[in-house]
């Protein structure tokens, strides 16, 4: 039986310096193997592996990693680390990272004020128009 899943990101050569990337940005990271094809590597204790695949494929909005953040701080550091040096805002918390990855910024309270029945609607329709979460207007909602 497998011991632990973990996923793969296919990069165009730019495995190491991923991986590197990423460990400036979440805390308690290292990279715990590397050779030419593969980069280990863990994110927040979390173990990635990192592929040096080539040009064949590239990362998509099919597939994304989620950060619950405890608030706008946390938030804001994410957003603002992962877009630097090339990255791409896009709307409702998602980003790509400049090696074209997808990650899903987000406040942990967002579930809950999206199952508020009073304000639910309201907190969709707020988030809808944001591309960075803005929880205080989340809140306000």
């Amino acid at each position: 039986m497998a011991d632990q899943i973990y996923p793969c990101i296919w990069f165009d050569g730019q495995a190491k310096a991923a991986a590197e990337f990423y460990g400036s940005i979440f805390p308690n990271s290292k990279i715990t193997t590397e050779n030419p094809i593969v980069v280990l590597f863990e994110l927040n204790g979390f173990k990635f592996m990192g592929l040096n695949g080539g040009p064949q494929f590239t990362p998509n909005e099919a597939v994304s990693f989620v950060v619950n953040c405890e608030d706008q701080a946390e938030i804001d550091h994410y957003w603002y680390k992962l877009i630097a040096d090339g990255g791409e805002e896009s709307m409702c918390g998602w980003l790509k990272d400049k090696y074209g990855v997808s990650w899903q910024i987000v406040p942990k309270t967002l579930g809950k004020l999206m199952s508020d029945p009073e304000k639910g609607q309201r907190v969709m329709n707020a988030f809808l128009k944001m591309r960075k979460f803005d929880i205080q207007a989340l809140l306000d909602a």
